[in-house]
């Protein structure tokens, strides 16, 4: 029972930062930091006396919530079968099972066990899951890595891991990692990149969900990166460009950050930026883009192909989200995929071609033929290049931006049931700037359901198979890029 052990109490973890008496009572103390904020009745004060800082006293349990650090304990509490074990999974993660090997997911992990004892019982492992574990420092962890020489992917989501004072000390042991997960670590940017000399290999990584803010450049560390995910943290979005220091980065997910703009001021407007110059895939779902000169910004990435941005605030003059996906098609030329969904011919010159149409009246304004306003060029980069592709727009081809009208808001929804088999699907015109708090009093009204037991997903003939959450009362449906035609999933407790 030390400082800074990590410790499971009624199925919640915590990091020890206590360990005394505690007067006038007797006995032993801990005073644990739980990893759930809402845990926790105390603040490390009693009598007057801060004791330490922290938010419960609890007394230490007999046998301990300390886990087990024996590797062949691991295997026959979690029932796997060490012969099996080639170059299999393991994963003694407390929520995730893996090819029906793990029947037991009671037990911690909080050592490494005695020396050699990995290596000698499951030498092959590749993909290892020690998920919210008791692990507490990385010293630990290394000493497990080490005795698996074909490790490729280390999960370690939901840890509370400290730093290592020698970094380079472990670089070995991690010296053939290529997967990594670290969400909801509590990790911030500067401590990633502390410890990252220890991935020399590493090609993907997750820091979901932690207390990344501000982005520093990884100048020399994780150089053979291609996938990041860094989605879940409110990031200073004047630091993103930052990461273009990962030269061969092609995906990146920068989803629920609260991102509202991205700059590439190295580039002119239609030109091409030297930032993430191996960026193919693309994520900004979820966040607060509202402006289209932010598209137009995306457009200078050169090798752009697949782009993720539902819920989001791009709206057309005409308030209709088919017609901001064209603008999005229209716009990113390199563009195959949009919000997985694959674009074909035939729906990208429909796009371009509406699009010439869309804002030929402001070219002719903004001077028309080949040398059109500098501030027409710098709203409509590709304008120019999409003339030369299909001409130019004749008068009378020219489309008038429509009003947002009442109608052209107006989006027909049916609402289905899958959990109540004897109901029959509704059928309802809403308008695409209802909220969803109003679209569950609707339901409240035709359900007789409390509108806080409702939980809606929706689903779209452009992505069969694939439901979208609907995690916000106060956002509207043109927010979640709800369509006309769309089918809204009802679902209560």
């Amino acid at each position: 029972q030390t400082i800074d052990q990590r410790v499971s109490c009624d199925g919640e973890r915590a990091s020890v930062l206590y360990v005394g008496p505690v007067p006038p009572t007797e006995g032993l103390w801990l005073g644990v930091e739980w990893d759930n904020p809402q845990r926790g009745k105390h603040d490390g004060a009693h009598g007057g006396v801060q004791y330490f800082t922290c938010r419960l006293h609890v007394r230490p349990v007999q046998g301990g919530p300390w886990g087990w650090t024996s590797w062949p304990l691991w295997l026959g509490v979690y029932q796997i079968d060490a012969e099996e074990v080639t170059s299999n999974d393991i994963s003694f993660g407390p929520k995730k099972v893996k090819w029906g090997k793990i029947t037991e997911r009671s037990c911690e992990v909080n050592g490494p066990g005695a020396d050699g004892e990995i290596r000698k019982t499951t030498p092959n492992v590749q993909v290892l899951d020690l998920s919210a574990s008791l692990l507490s420092r990385w010293e630990d962890v290394s000493a497990i890595a080490q005795q698996l020489e074909h490790l490729e992917s280390l999960t370690l989501m939901n840890n509370r891991l400290r730093l290592p004072a020698d970094v380079s000390a472990h670089r070995r042991s991690f010296r053939g990692l290529r997967v990594l997960a670290l969400n909801g670590c509590e990790l911030t940017w500067p401590q990633i990149l502390q410890c990252a000399p220890m991935w020399p290999q590493l090609e993907e990584l997750s820091v979901q969900d932690n207390d990344i803010t501000e982005l520093q450049r990884p100048e020399g560390v994780l150089q053979s990166l291609r996938s990041l995910n860094v989605s879940g943290n409110r990031l200073a979005q004047h630091t993103v460009p930052a990461l273009a220091a990962l030269l061969r980065l092609e995906y990146l997910n920068l989803s629920k950050t609260g991102l509202s703009d991205i700059r590439f001021d190295d580039a002119a407007p239609g030109g091409q930026t030297d930032m993430f110059p191996a960026l193919t895939k693309l994520n900004l779902e979820h966040n607060n883009i509202s402006e289209w000169c932010v598209v137009n910004e995306l457009a200078k990435l050169p090798r752009l192909t697949h782009l993720l941005c539902h819920s989001n605030q791009l709206v057309s003059s005409d308030g209709n989200p088919k017609t901001a996906n064209q603008l999005l098609i229209a716009k990113l030329g390199g563009l195959v995929s949009l919000n997985n969904c694959e674009i074909h011919h035939k729906e990208r010159r429909g796009a371009e071609i509406d699009y010439i149409k869309m804002f030929g009246g402001e070219w002719l304004e903004a001077g028309g033929g080949r040398r059109p306003s500098a501030q027409f060029v710098s709203q409509h980069p590709r304008y120019l290049s999409l003339i030369a592709k299909y001409g130019a727009p004749e008068e009378g081809e020219l489309k008038k931006p429509e009003p947002f009208a009442l109608k052209n808001q107006l989006l027909k929804i049916t609402f289905v049931f899958p959990d109540a088999a004897d109901r029959e699907p509704i059928e309802k015109k809403l308008l695409a700037s209802m909220l969803v708090q109003k679209v569950k009093g609707l339901l409240y009204r035709l359900l007789k359901v409390p509108a806080a037991d409702l939980k809606l997903t929706y689903t779209s003939p452009k992505k069969l198979g694939t439901e979208f959450e609907i995690d916000s009362d106060l956002k509207t449906l043109q927010f979640y890029s709800i369509e006309d035609g769309d089918q809204v999933l009802v679902r209560w407790s």
